[in-house]
């Protein structure tokens, strides 16, 4: 417990900075109009694109264990949000597609 507190009291500025992008991150994205939903959600996945890259990196240069099982977890849920995200925005451009009639 004590080391707990020794890091959060080293790193106060760091945490401080990351609960309020938290609640920046939140309140940008609730203001968001649906219609900039799918180019944000496209630009995110770009994003997330060079989030797997960095992680395959780190995972490269470990030299112990917690590093790699830290990136390869990176890399996992990195993945799955951008073939998720591929896939949301995907179904969210087929709604504005023309329908084929079936006549």
């Amino acid at each position: 417990m004590n080391e707990v507190l020794k890091f959060f009291i080293e790193y106060r500025e760091a945490i401080f900075i990351i609960i309020l992008s938290l609640f920046l991150g939140i309140e940008v994205i609730s203001h968001v109009p649906s219609v900039l939903h799918t180019p944000l959600m496209s630009g995110a996945n770009a994003i997330h694109g060079v989030v797997i890259i960095g992680a395959i990196i780190v995972m490269g240069h470990a030299h112990s264990p917690v590093p790699m099982i830290i990136g390869f977890l990176a890399v996992v849920l990195g993945t799955l949000n951008v073939v998720g995200g591929f896939v949301v925005t995907d179904r969210m451009l087929e709604m504005f597609r023309k329908k084929k009639s079936t006549k």
